[in-house]
């Protein structure tokens, strides 16, 4: 089954072409400037510690008929995915690792390489229903549908479902009986927010604002509640590998998120990058890092 949205994607993994009606100078500047300022602050512990497990999830996924099957049917239905082609394929990669740090690297069992292969899955098709009201839960049903025609086991396609059902942040979810179905769940949540780090602000906020069309001033005065947001997901990893790690990239994600505010507030009136400095004084008072 394909699924088809009217809304124009903006993908991520390929930069607009200069002039499109895309990406208007102010916003490729501050695209820019936040990926000047992220490699400024350095790459998550998680892709230097996990180089080996995060490489063996990224070949599983590369060489696995059914993931292939999986981006076909998000290629091709042209869904914006909420947040681009570049943010499921990071989820999948990532999640996969988590799976196998979780289960101690055994690749050579073939159930912990069958979950990871649910996982990849379960990555691919979370935000499938991004654009609407309820996206967990829709996404959910649409992934039973799609997972229809593919070689998978009936309780196999309702454990994606219910990891689909159960990542959306600030949301009750449901506790799984099964460990494998919990770990899948709780894995699939982990490595959807490890994006609220530095890649919220490198490429998840472009990709989700620039095709609607909203200048980049409106959204600077929201630009502050939005790292309140972000600063509560730090406590809410699921898994003892992302409890060890989340934290470090939504703490580089903040950092990010702090400097480019105030940079860009700079531009758009000096005496405004007062108030950036404010928020990190009392950011700092309250114990967190910058």
């Amino acid at each position: 089954m394909v699924i088809r949205k009217t809304i124009p994607c903006f993908r991520n993994d390929s930069r607009p072409a200069e002039g499109s009606a895309l990406m208007d100078p102010e916003y490729a500047r501050a695209i820019d400037l936040s990926r000047k300022i992220a490699a400024e602050v350095g790459t998550p512990r998680f892709y230097l510690e996990r180089e080996r497990e995060i490489a063996l999830s990224r070949a599983m996924f590369s060489s696995e008929p059914l993931v292939k099957e999986g981006l076909r049917v998000i290629e091709e239905q042209r869904d914006c995915l909420g947040h681009g082609l570049t943010h499921v394929r990071k989820v999948a990669t990532d999640v996969g690792a988590l799976i196998l740090i979780e289960q101690r690297g055994a690749t050579a069992d073939t159930d912990v390489r069958r979950l990871v292969l649910l996982a990849h899955l379960a990555a691919l098709l979370h935000d499938i229903r991004r654009s609407e009201k309820n996206h967990a839960e829709r996404g959910a049903e649409a992934a039973i549908e799609i997972l229809a025609s593919f070689a998978i086991r009936d309780e196999e396609r309702a454990e994606i479902a219910g990891a689909i059902r159960n990542h959306e942040a600030f949301q009750p979810f449901r506790v799984e009986g099964d460990p494998n179905a919990r770990l899948l769940s709780d894995t699939l949540y982990d490595a959807d927010k490890f994006r609220w780090g530095p890649d919220n602000f490198t490429e998840t906020l472009w990709a989700m604002v620039i095709p609607l069309g909203i200048p980049l001033r409106t959204i600077l005065p929201r630009f502050l509640s939005g790292l309140e947001g972000i600063q509560k997901i730090r406590g809410s990893f699921r898994t003892a590998t992302g409890r060890e790690y989340g934290p470090d990239f939504i703490d580089r994600g903040l950092e990010i998120g702090r400097r480019l505010y105030g940079e860009l507030m700079e531009r758009q009136n000096p005496a405004n990058a007062e108030q950036g400095g404010k928020y990190d004084k009392i950011h700092r008072q309250n114990g967190h890092p910058v």
